[in-house]
């Protein structure tokens, strides 16, 4: 599989990345290790991850992994914090206090000294950005963390947090700073093209993909029904998956099937590569709940876009871009 570097930084990940949101819950460990066995051998290095996937149930069966299944030195680890369980409730807190609690958490789970890539999973504005970086910037310092950046920032939270990063570095970290955006992208999600990418450019940063299949929707496997063993069925995922089961996605949808079935492929290789080539893109995370789909994502390493299929599928998911971004 082809290794790209992530940004301006020299940290090569694979161009797909295994995303692990389900492993803990809906993936036991079993399956887990049959998918990182799978991803592995075909090239794959990029794991990510995070303190709230599972309420660190996916860290707990990484780590199992890392070292008996695989060597350690062959992954690069993503993981982030900035979300948290209390009281049965999911909130945000990205305070210096509970961000490297969570880190001390992740390593402990991860069963590692250090994660290649530590991100701020969201934004919190009750608390100051220079003091969630000041997070970020202690886990480099102390070398728990290898690369630093956002998840789900917004352009200007995104230009705000790395120019205070690049600050930091500049005042003693030999240069460090963020490496990586880390949001959703997909044929069916796009507005991150309306300011992220363009930060991310400018930024040397390098764009994670999350979600490239629209949540699963651009499979097509929602075309006729919702399959009782899918994501839209699933009690705490249905509402996740349903956002993108609307007219304006199924149009999407169709434009992919239709371009899968000139081709000679799947709907899945198709989304897959046009996210993946898409400029900015240092890697798309495909999620799993079986090794089974998880190979089928990794066959769209073999797809290439013809131009003129990049561009019908680009003008039939078109996102609204008007003043300010073009002026």
């Amino acid at each position: 599989m082809e290794q790209r570097a992530v940004g301006r930084s020299g940290l090569l990940v694979s161009r797909l990345g295994l995303g692990t949101l389900t492993w803990g819950r809906d993936t036991d460990e079993h399956e887990a290790a049959d998918q990182l066995r799978e991803f592995t051998d075909a090239g794959g290095t990029l794991v990510d991850t995070a303190a709230s996937y599972g309420d660190g149930a996916s860290e707990t069966v990484l780590g199992s992994l890392l070292g008996t299944l695989v060597p350690r030195e062959d992954v690069i680890v993503c993981t982030k914090a900035g979300v948290v369980r209390r009281h049965g409730v999911q909130e945000v807190d990205t305070s210096r206090r509970t961000m490297l609690a969570a880190l001390d958490g992740s390593l402990r789970r991860l069963r590692t000294d250090h994660v290649d890539l530590w991100l701020a999973q969201a934004w919190h504005e009750d608390v100051p950005l220079e003091e969630t970086m000041s997070a970020l910037e202690h886990a480099l310092r102390t070398g728990r963390a290898r690369y630093v950046g956002f998840a789900n920032y917004c352009g200007w939270q995104t230009a705000r947090a790395a120019t205070l990063l690049e600050a930091a570095g500049a005042g003693g970290l030999g240069g460090a700073g963020a490496v990586a955006a880390e949001v959703e992208f997909s044929l069916v999600q796009r507005g991150v093209e309306r300011e992220v990418l363009p930060a991310a450019e400018a930024l040397g940063l390098g764009v994670l993909a999350w979600s490239p299949l629209g949540r699963g929707v651009l499979t097509g496997k929602y075309r006729t029904g919702t399959p009782a063993d899918s994501r839209a069925a699933s009690p705490h995922l249905s509402g996740f998956v349903g956002v993108y089961l609307d007219g304006a996605s199924r149009r999407v949808v169709d434009a992919v099937a239709t371009a899968a079935d000139g081709l000679g492929c799947s709907a899945t290789e198709v989304a897959l590569a046009w996210v993946r080539d898409t400029p900015g893109v240092a890697s798309a995370l495909v999620g799993a709940r079986t090794a089974s789909q998880l190979r089928a994502s990794l066959a769209s390493e073999a797809v290439e876009l013809p131009p003129e299929i990049r561009l019908a599928l680009a003008e039939v998911s078109a996102p609204q871009i008007g003043y300010p971004e073009r002026f």
